[in-house]
């Protein structure tokens, strides 16, 4: 269910002066510290971001997919990072516990979810297997348990996983594992698999091109013993609820692609009025215009997208094509408008001072994560074909 209109225009106001006042003069410290101060952790945690789309009765704000989406247009106008501290809590770590959890389950975790109690991540990603998910090698083998009652077994997880999000600070993970030997995608199962079990361990944080503050790194299962109880829906379930976790997830990072196109595009008319070459401001030259134009264009195009979209899938359609369109259009949108942006700032757009080099090598990622640019081309074509244009 949607907030009342004017509740809902608070909480965007929030967001946006949240963004404005705190956020952004930070970015520089996060880029060297490559790390977000607690304090702003435990702010976004009281403004309720950890649980924008977790249902009030478990503590979370219920937002509607349109909703969510005009939110994390608001949170990309700042370094992505910022977004990331609590995106897995609302994306790709939750919603499998949403989508298929028992209501056990998500008494037992939505909750501390939705505060930021605790912080969730989603592994999926394996040294060997990244767009073809569906061949996932980690195993999870059953093992009867030593009391009398099926809530006794135990699954025997073992497996390493590659750039897991916020895997540093994860206290939940949910894992996608082998649980049979049928053939791709049928075998695959998931299960919901808290830090503090034996045999979790999680390694190094990668040092990565863009998006410093937020973190990825291995997670490696030896031999974990996941209780049956914390398995999502039943066995070989695990590739479609991951599929639908990631259908969800794409619009939401196409949402952020467009609100880092509108920060970058508003600094670089902010920039062109001021510089000023062969006895004018550089926004009177046509060329320089031409660049914003486009860049207006298909930031305009991708957020009609965007919203039409959450739009269809808060009314219960069939989104898969129109999310993966979505983010194929709105990532490779914002990497042009990147481009021009340190095109347009010249050689200020190449250093730091500025932040445009910084939120161009940040906006790189989202061409590839959630699934790639070439995922997305795949994914579009088999829908066309499969509905016929």
């Amino acid at each position: 269910m949607a907030l009342d209109p004017e509740t809902f225009d608070a909480l965007i106001d929030t967001i946006r002066r949240f963004v404005a006042e705190r956020l952004r003069p930070l970015e520089a410290q996060v880029e060297a510290d490559d790390a977000i101060p607690d304090a702003v952790i435990e702010e976004m945690k009281a403004m309720g971001l950890f649980g924008l789309s977790i249902a009030e009765e478990y503590g979370g704000l219920a937002l509607t997919m349109a909703e969510e989406c005009r939110v994390a247009i608001e949170l990309g106008r700042t370094t992505p990072a910022f977004r990331s501290a609590f995106g897995t809590n609302v994306g790709i770590g939750s919603q499998g516990l949403v989508m298929a959890g028992t209501d056990a389950q998500k008494a037992q975790w939505l909750p501390r979810i939705a505060s930021g109690e605790i912080v969730t991540s989603f592994a999926l990603t394996e040294p060997d297997v990244g767009s073809d998910s569906g061949a996932v090698k980690a195993r999870a083998v059953k093992e009867p348990g030593s009391g009398s009652g099926p809530g006794d077994d135990v699954y025997r997880l073992s497996g390493t996983k590659r750039y897991i999000t916020n895997a540093d600070k994860a206290d939940l993970f949910t894992v996608m594992a082998r649980t049979s030997d049928d053939p791709g995608a049928r075998g695959v199962s998931a299960f919901l698999v808290p830090r503090d079990l034996p045999g979790v361990s999680v390694g190094e944080a990668e040092k990565k091109m863009g998006q410093k503050g937020a973190k990825v790194a291995d997670v490696t299962f030896d031999d974990v013993p996941v209780p049956a109880a914390n398995r999502l829906g039943a066995e070989g379930e695990g590739f479609k609820i991951a599929m639908r976790v990631l259908d969800r997830g794409r619009l939401h990072i196409s949402a952020v692609c467009v609100g880092v196109a509108e920060r970058l595009i508003a600094d670089c008319v902010a920039y062109a009025s001021e510089r000023v070459q062969f006895g004018k401001p550089i926004a009177e030259h046509q060329l320089i215009q031409a660049m914003i134009a486009d860049s207006k264009t298909e930031a305009l195009a991708a957020k009609a997208l965007v919203l039409e979209t959450a739009a269809k899938k808060d009314a219960g359609e069939n989104v898969v094509m129109e999310s993966a369109a979505s983010k194929l259009f709105a990532s490779e949108m914002v990497g042009r408008v990147a481009d021009r942006a340190v095109q347009i700032f010249g050689g200020a757009g190449y250093i730091a001072d500025y932040g445009i080099e910084r939120l161009y090598r940040d906006v790189r990622l989202f061409r590839i994560y959630e699934g790639t640019t070439q995922i997305q081309q795949l994914i579009v074509a088999r829908e066309t074909l499969k509905r016929g244009g």
